[in-house]
């Protein structure tokens, strides 16, 4: 499954939410990041909190919202409340999770440690969806 992050900035939770779904999903699935107004850069603290957990987004850069982004997906998550009104006729899952732009460290780690909850949940989701596609393939053939 092909599942893109979206917010407005792509600067930091749509960031760190790619990266933990990328890392849990070990292949498995595909992911992207994307945000409606992009930040010239990734925000220091996303860097920071997501270098303590082994990742390292020092050299990403936010990108913008592409159509071919939406296409490309098969579910849609939006990060923030600005972004969640994007109409897609994929699925869609809205998160509404704090801005930590600017707050400093602990919020973000906060952030960060939220976010991980979501996409655990969404990479066992999808994992299962994909098991039980498999299954009925393999119990009904055409």
């Amino acid at each position: 499954m092909n599942v893109l992050f979206v917010s407005v900035e792509n600067a930091g939770r749509s960031q760190m939410a790619e990266a933990l779904f990328t890392f849990l999903a070990d292949g498995r699935h595909n992911a992207r990041s994307a945000g409606t107004a992009p930040a010239e850069r990734v925000h220091p603290e996303a860097v920071w909190a997501m270098a303590e957990t082994g990742i390292d987004l020092s050299d990403r850069v936010p990108r913008e919202l592409k159509p071919a982004d939406i296409e490309w997906a098969d579910v849609v998550v939006t990060v923030d409340r600005e972004v969640q009104a994007i109409l897609v006729r994929k699925r869609r899952i809205g998160w509404s999770l704090d801005d930590p732009a600017g707050k400093g460290l602990l919020k973000t780690r906060w952030v960060r440690d939220e976010i991980a909850l979501h996409v655990f949940d969404l990479v066992r989701d999808l994992d299962e969806s994909r098991e039980g596609a498999v299954l009925h393939c393999i119990l009904s053939p055409a």
